[in-house]
């Protein structure tokens, strides 16, 4: 039997009713689809203070940034679905990656990155539906060692993309959506495999 690869996925939103929250649940669904095995989760239910390296070194690394930590080293790959603030990622997003990064002894640089693939997509009222930012969090992924796949979606005016049920309207959107998330299986599926 072919290897499930481990996918982990968030939304950079805390919002509870939060158009890419709604995204990365269908990236998700059709991950599973694909053969992977998806870890869903809220950075809700994960607070963490703002990275503080006075924080740091006074009381270590906060629970939740080494419950963070310990997900992304025990998943192959990442779905991340990101708003828009003011052309480029949250706030809450940043700060999350800036608390994963932090070192600890006995783990490699980066090492909760390293080796990683992942799928970016966005959700927008906007008309560009997020696409800006998303190159801010290509930028920093690709920095921190992530392998980001080249395709990409970004879900246009997203305050009317999606039924009361939290599912696409659009079927090709949708379509494109489990292509991506299909892509990011079976390229984390091929390189564990060489």
């Amino acid at each position: 039997m072919s290897y499930a690869p481990k996918i982990l996925a968030f939304a950079g939103s805390a919002r509870k009713d939060s158009y890419n929250k709604k995204l990365v649940r269908i990236a998700a669904e059709h991950a599973r689809r694909a053969g992977a095995e998806v870890t869903l989760i809220d950075l809700r239910d994960l607070p963490l203070p703002i990275f503080d390296e006075d924080l740091e070194r006074e009381e270590g690394l906060p629970a939740n940034a080494r419950r963070l930590k310990d997900l992304f080293l025990s998943h192959d790959g990442l779905l991340i679905a990101s708003p828009e603030y003011n052309s480029s990622i949250t706030p809450l997003l940043k700060n999350t990656l800036d608390w994963v990064s932090r070192p600890v002894q006995g783990e490699a640089p980066l090492g909760c990155f390293d080796a990683k693939v992942a799928a970016i997509m966005a959700a927008s009222p906007g008309a560009l539906g997020g696409l800006r930012g998303l190159v801010t969090l290509r930028m920093i992924l690709g920095n921190v060692k992530v392998t980001v796949l080249p395709d990409q979606v970004a879900v246009a005016k997203a305050h009317e993309a999606f039924s009361a049920a939290g599912d696409l309207k659009d079927a090709a959107m949708n379509q494109t959506i489990g292509a991506i998330a299909t892509k990011l299986v079976e390229t984390v599926r091929r390189l564990r495999s060489v």
